[in-house]
């Protein structure tokens, strides 16, 4: 048994390695001016998501409970979504 991958039979034939240059790539070639279009239309595009429940309401108060509503929304869906949620709801359904 040679070195790494080497059995010591032929040659193998009809495999081809492509490779570029450490020259020619560019990893974050067009990052800084792709997030400044494509950012802006992604922040665009959500911002009436946000806009339209915080504005529903015309005093703070509204406001404030549309936020806690989303908040309470976040937090119920994680737990449900974990572990110690699934099994509390399947005690709850009689499967535990």
């Amino acid at each position: 048994m040679g070195w790494w991958g080497a059995m010591g039979g032929g040659k193998q034939k009809g495999i081809i390695q492509y490779t570029t240059s450490p020259f020619r790539q560019r990893a974050m070639k067009g990052a800084l001016t792709g997030y400044v279009f494509n950012g802006y239309k992604r922040v665009a595009g959500h911002l009436p998501y946000y806009i339209i429940p915080f504005s529903l309401g015309n005093t703070y108060r509204i406001s404030v409970a549309a936020y806690a509503t989303y908040v309470w929304g976040k937090n119920y869906d994680h737990w449900k979504n974990s572990k110690a949620g699934h099994v509390a709801m399947m005690e709850k359904e009689g499967e535990h």
